[in-house]
């Protein structure tokens, strides 16, 4: 199942610059481990040692909060469009 995962700035460093990737995987934590394939280190700025999504990043499957469809477990269907966005803080 192929998908599409678009990234930001604050993680194009980890992917070699790249901010639109084709990834595979029926769950969100499966097309996440098969970027980290390609891209090690990936996987660790989105998800916790648990292997759920940060509390600092936001990933939308679709329009949809990804963690109001099951978290890093959300089924992802074939031709999804992936965000992954980490949030922004600071300012005063």
């Amino acid at each position: 199942m192929a998908v599409t995962v678009r990234l930001p700035g604050a993680l194009r460093d980890v992917t070699g610059g790249e901010t639109k990737l084709t990834a595979s995987g029926t769950t969100l934590r499966e097309v996440i481990a098969d970027i980290d394939r390609r891209h090690p280190g990936f996987a660790a700025r989105v998800l916790d040692p648990s292997g759920e999504i940060r509390s600092y990043v936001n990933v939308y499957i679709g329009e949809d909060d990804a963690r109001a469809r099951g978290g890093s477990g959300a089924v992802v269907p074939d031709g999804s469009d992936i965000m992954v966005i980490p949030a922004m803080a600071g300012g005063r």
